[in-house]
């Protein structure tokens, strides 16, 4: 199967790497299914950073205030270890985390012209921007900060992931503390 003519030009070569697709995924698919994985791309970037910069935090011990469902489970009352803290959780803030997580993914699949037909990739309308901040930014501006985002997302899947594996694997990653 050929390369599509979109894949080489699509948002998010940067240097040092350029265009780079050491496993050849551009090449299955169409034009939709490559707006397919950006849009993948960006969400689970959003995820990861949310992910990366939660994690820290818990790891310092900073909780919110006050309980997170009608039982009276309090936010400090969660295990401080990343990983812990999903089993400590209660079974109605894992459905409010899920539930959420649906909502937008709901959301950002109603939203028209749909990304794998001529939409902006990752464009979640006015939850992203309800304040209209973007408003009258130039497109290259524009454009750079939809790179930063785009590299920003990818280090944090990097990080997250070495999260979950320096908190399920002692000494898998170095450079973090042996209690992560």
């Amino acid at each position: 199967m050929a390369l599509h003519m979109g894949a080489e030009s699509m948002e998010g070569a940067s240097a040092p790497f350029g265009y780079w697709d050491p496993m050849g995924i551009s090449e299955y698919g169409s034009d939709a299914t490559l707006a397919w994985f950006r849009h993948a791309e960006l969400k689970h970037g959003r995820v990861a950073m949310a992910a990366t910069v939660g994690w820290i935090i818990q790891e310092t011990g900073i909780t919110f205030p006050g309980t997170y469902n009608l039982a009276g489970d309090t936010f400090s009352s969660l295990s401080k270890s990343g990983t812990d803290a999903w089993s400590t959780l209660s079974l109605s803030g894992k459905l409010q985390i899920l539930f959420t997580a649906g909502m937008f993914e709901f959301y950002t699949e109603t939203i028209k012209p749909h990304y794998m037909s001529g939409g902006r990739a990752g464009f979640c309308g006015k939850i992203w921007d309800p304040i209209g901040f973007t408003r009258g930014v130039p497109e290259a501006t524009l454009a750079v900060k939809r790179q930063a985002e785009l590299n920003n997302g990818r280090l944090a899947m990097i990080g997250a992931m070495s999260f979950f594996a320096a908190s399920s694997i002692d000494g898998s990653v170095p450079a973090l503390p042996t209690t992560w």
